[in-house]
């Protein structure tokens, strides 16, 4: 097992996670149900074509997922891409790839803790929105302060309970469909002649790929890792191939039994509910529920703990190199947990948050923006990958060093082209403020450098 020590760091967060707990976290940041909450818009634009939007949403992390376990063999650390890019090309690229993630990272906690939320006031209206906020922050914030082995514990129950409401669905939803209840034919989730463009589900997989996203989460615990490096890339490719399978199984299903579809992909799914009329068609108003409230525990409770807990040693990371404020790069001495950092992201989700939920599409437009957020960044972590292994090491393995890296970034250009517009516009504003914070280190001396760079 690779030592933090010989890239200038000291080994201050505590190792105790195997490949099962890295794997199970992974799945529970991609959250296994992720499909019941964004069901709807997926369908809606494309055109009904659901499951072959989750397969090209796969493909284009598939690629991505073998990069980051290029990357986390050769740089065994915590800091996800930023380490990646800013050891594997340069100091001040990995700045703005760890810029770029942060809009990801910092935002998703404040997306989840939001539908969440929402869909905890619908079934319990005495209690606000902002209230929900307040409770699951809380409730994530306690755990994740306790240390990673708490969280490991929770995400081990929560995964089972997901997982098992999964199974419900399926075993519901099979038997509508051997009662005749099929809504299309068998093949339309994966292809429809009448409605298929490519423009049309690249645009859906920039919607799908919102459920993939966690399995690069698996990374920031490089640290906490016990076991050797390779584990750690296993247990990212493992988590997505797992996830793959259930999400495009369920949204299969799914989309063979959704009712009113011209209404739904004419209107798209404003309330979000498309998933939970879909359930209730299939086996009544119990399954709607079932399926509902397991959405907002997941994603309110299961996603965020695990999101708040990534989120926090990319700060932490970042804060060591000195490139984000030092206070955050406290350790916490008992528990051994990036502790100013936890609380940060706390308090951003808490704030941001409560007020997205005040707009009138807060929840599309926090989605679209940390989808951006990391597109950009994994486009310069293949671009580290060819550098550094191709370029610096001579390697001569072409298919994991040169080819995989460049379909992956080609797959990612061509979905990002295809992103709603405006999150490309503010993605474009952030990515360029980001270069306006590079610049005026470099005017004030203070150029982003790495340990082992220093003299």
């Amino acid at each position: 097992m690779s030592s933090v020590e010989q890239f200038g760091y000291r080994q201050e967060l505590k190792r105790s996670l195997g490949f099962a707990d890295l794997m199970i976290y992974g799945l529970i940041f991609m959250v296994p149900i992720a499909p019941f909450g964004i069901f709807g818009n997926v369908f809606a634009v494309s055109h009904g074509m659901v499951a072959l939007a989750y397969v090209i949403g796969l493909v284009a992390m598939a690629f991505t997922a073998l990069s980051y376990a290029q990357m986390a063999r050769a740089f065994p650390m915590a800091g996800s891409v930023y380490t990646y890019a800013g050891r594997g090309i340069a100091a001040p690229v990995g700045f703005i790839a760890g810029w770029a993630i942060l809009l990801d990272y910092v935002l998703v906690p404040s997306l989840l803790y939001l539908v969440a939320s929402a869909a905890m006031n619908s079934f319990v209206p005495l209690i606000p929105v902002w209230g929900w906020l307040v409770i699951f922050v809380l409730l994530n914030t306690i755990v994740n302060y306790l240390g990673i082995q708490m969280t490991a514990r929770i995400t081990r129950i929560m995964l089972v309970a997901e997982l098992a409401v999964l199974a419900i669905f399926l075993v519901v939803g099979g038997v509508a469909l051997a009662q005749g209840k099929a809504q299309a034919g068998f093949l339309t989730p994966l292809f429809d002649s009448s409605s298929f463009t490519w423009s049309l589900v690249l645009a859906a997989a920039s919607v799908a790929v919102l459920s993939f996203l966690g399995f690069d989460g698996i990374s920031t615990l490089a640290e906490e890792n016990r076991e050797d490096a390779r584990r750690l890339g296993r247990s990212m490719v493992a988590a997505l191939a797992v996830a793959a399978v259930l999400f495009v199984v369920q949204t299969w299903v799914a989309a063979l039994l959704t009712p009113n579809r011209a209404k739904l992909i004419a209107e798209g799914d404003a309330a979000g509910s498309a998933f939970y009329d879909t359930a209730a068609f299939a086996g009544g108003q119990w399954l709607s529920v079932l399926t509902a409230v397991a959405t907002a525990i997941a994603w309110g409770f299961a996603n965020s703990l695990v999101a708040q807990a990534a989120t926090s040693r990319l700060l932490f990371a970042m804060a060591r190199d000195r490139q984000l404020p030092r206070f955050l790069a406290a350790v916490d001495p008992k528990h051994r947990v990036p502790v100013n950092a936890t609380f940060a992201v706390a308090a951003i989700s808490l704030i941001l948050g409560i007020y997205m939920s005040t707009r009138e599409n807060g929840i599309g437009e926090l989605a679209s923006l940390v989808n951006f957020g990391a597109m950009s960044a994994f486009l310069l972590l293949h671009v580290a990958v060819v550098v550094h292994y191709l370029i610096r090491q001579r390697s001569r393995n072409y298919w994991a060093h040169l080819v995989a890296p460049v379909i992956g970034f080609a797959v990612l250009v061509a979905v990002v082209i295809n992103q709603n517009v405006a999150a490309q516009w503010v993605g474009g504003i952030w990515l360029a403020l980001g270069l306006l914070v590079l610049g005026g280190s470099y005017l004030m001396g203070r150029r982003p450098v790495l340990p082992t760079e220093v003299k």
